[in-house]
């Protein structure tokens, strides 16, 4: 039996929103993996994590995933719950099982969809082409449930149509926003693996093709995030502000509707 070595330490400075003797709330920036794997070993969210916190971290998934509950995406930003013991590290898988923890993300998408408001309930699995990506099917894989509402639709001079959509997510699937944005004949703007990173359109406002060219990764931000706390019973929430290139193409659009 293959056994994992314990991921390596290194000084990456973390953005701490929360922290107590049972839990850590991590936001984390867009680009930074949340565990080591292929490819990177070095500079991921665990990296940072055990440079900071050494073995005052939960154990429970292995050497190389102390303290990982859950995760979020490479090219996603946004909040995460670290587990600091393994007593809150188990309250937690539970309500994640259980799906009593509430995960509100905030997106940037090409198009609008509809209905304007609904929920989208598929099975995700392995995409059979692509093993790094997934994809939706009818009968087998994971049960994924995402509901989503259209909070803006900006429909401007030379710019494609885009929707700001908030999500919130009954089940934590792989790529699941990604997948079932892709399911609704969309993609999340700075998407490059569930879709194109800009439209080729012509006559494209040119600041806003430099607003999207300028995205550190894709246009999605897991914003809000609300659960009971090991310890006390009580119940916790945090929110996120939109990270500075989302926020810049946001202030964008809504500059450009107010003119137009």
């Amino acid at each position: 039996m293959k056994v994992k070595k314990q991921s390596n330490q290194k000084k990456i400075k973390l953005k701490i929103v929360y922290e107590d003797f049972d839990v850590l709330i991590i936001n984390k920036p867009s680009g930074m993996v949340v565990h080591p794997g292929a490819g990177n070993y070095t500079d991921t969210l665990v990296n940072a994590l055990i440079y900071k916190y050494k073995k005052n971290l939960s154990n429970i998934n292995g050497p190389v995933r102390p303290g990982i509950v859950h995760r979020i995406d490479k090219e996603t930003s946004g909040l995460l719950v670290i587990a600091k013991n393994n007593f809150s590290h188990s309250f937690l898988s539970k309500q994640f099982s259980d799906h009593t923890i509430k995960r509100t993300y905030v997106a940037l998408v090409w198009g609008v969809l509809r209905p304007l408001n609904g929920k989208i309930k598929t099975f995700i699995q392995r995409n059979k082409k692509n093993r790094k990506l997934m994809s939706t099917s009818e009968k087998s894989g994971k049960l994924a449930i995402t509901n989503y509402k259209t909070l803006k639709i900006f429909n401007l001079k030379n710019i494609p149509k885009i929707s700001m959509i908030k999500f919130n997510l009954e089940t934590g699937r792989t790529h699941q926003i990604r997948v079932h944005m892709q399911h609704k004949k969309t993609n999340i703007i700075g998407d490059n693996y569930y879709g194109k990173k800009i439209k080729k359109l012509r006559n494209v406002e040119k600041k806003f093709e430099n607003l999207i060219q300028q995205l550190n990764g894709q246009a999605l931000h897991a914003i809000d995030l609300s659960f009971i706390h090991p310890s006390n019973k009580k119940l916790m929430s945090f929110k996120s502000d939109l990270p500075n290139d989302i926020q810049k193409l946001l202030s964008f659009l809504e500059k450009q509707k107010v003119e137009n």
